[in-house]
């Protein structure tokens, strides 16, 4: 089959190559799904699974990519809950060979029907940003109506989730991101923007919430935007700076089938309008992740098309 791969830490996404690589394996409880669209981003390339397996060993030339949305092709031994030939989405294992190829196994309980009138294309934004989103907002930071969220980068995959999930939660949201990322942000429904390149982040503030996707020197002057008893939640890295009276948390996305099943029906409602930033080939994978590149919302590579 083909697949992107990847065999050099230090060459970033320039090391990105299409390759041909062996069929996998499906082992106990695993599922072959047959890829239509899959989801990247360059943070993976950082991520020390990327390289090595759980033993902590070498395990490349490996397939990045964790989101993916398609068909089942086979079954593993004991595999239950689905069938060949059905729709399915949702997240690889970060240890394991990824979505960035014509198949791939992935444990069956991290994998959710797929209704008929989702697009795959819009299924492979959902996995990564959307539970990423749901988990900062919800059984992180605990948001409640009334209160009010800081969502930096607002205008990408998980800050333009995270803002219309927010939204519908009754909190009133402020979203930050560069200034032609405006008006993107208060059509998903946002209350106010802070340009975080001509603006002071101070204006953000206060919050019950803060959710960072950015890290650096916005992660760390965020701490004062969050009142007491507030959250600071990021993705980005752990927290070096706190809250006072408050809470600062790191988390890593975690696998969810009912809570995939459920952003797919707020898609299908009209709830949920992910952002596809771009829809690329698998072939064309190594030209569009250069540096400099930037697209709002997600990045899909749709690998069948249709379906």
């Amino acid at each position: 089959m083909q697949a992107i791969t990847v065999r050099d830490h230090s060459a970033g996404p320039a090391g990105l190559r299409l390759t041909e690589e062996p069929y996998p394996h499906a082992a106990e409880n695993d599922v072959i799904v047959r890829v239509h669209a899959a989801g990247f981003t360059r943070g993976e390339l950082d991520w020390p699974a990327t390289w090595c397996d759980r033993a902590g060993r070498d395990r490349t030339p490996s397939v990045p990519g964790h989101d993916v949305s398609g068909v089942v092709a086979e079954l593993g031994y004991g595999t239950t809950g689905l069938t060949v030939g059905q729709r399915v989405f949702g997240l690889t294992d970060w240890a394991r060979n990824g979505s960035l190829a014509e198949y791939v196994a992935v444990e069956a309980r991290n994998l959710a029907p797929l209704p008929a009138d989702v697009e795959h294309t819009v299924a492979a934004t959902l996995p990564v940003s959307g539970l990423t989103a749901w988990q900062a907002l919800f059984e992180h930071a605990r948001l409640a109506a009334g209160q009010t969220v800081v969502v930096h980068g607002a205008a990408g995959a998980v800050g333009s989730l995270a803002v219309q999930l927010a939204r519908e939660a009754g909190a009133r949201v402020v979203g930050t991101g560069r200034a032609g990322d405006g008006d993107l942000v208060r059509r998903l429904g946002a209350h106010a923007f802070v340009d975080l390149d001509g603006g002071s982040l101070d204006e953000a503030g206060p919050a019950d919430v803060v959710f960072d996707v950015i890290g650096g020197d916005v992660l760390d002057r965020s701490a004062a935007l969050v009142r007491p008893g507030g959250t600071l939640v990021t993705i980005a890295r752990p927290p070096t700076v706190r809250p006072e009276d408050g809470r600062a948390i790191f988390f890593v996305v975690e696998p969810d089938r009912a809570r995939l099943a459920d952003l797919a029906e707020r898609v299908r409602d009209g709830r949920l309008s992910p952002v596809v930033g771009a829809v690329h080939t698998l072939a064309e994978v190594p030209g569009v992740f250069a540096p400099g590149r930037r697209v709002h919302g997600r990045t899909i590579i749709q690998v069948v098309e249709g379906g």
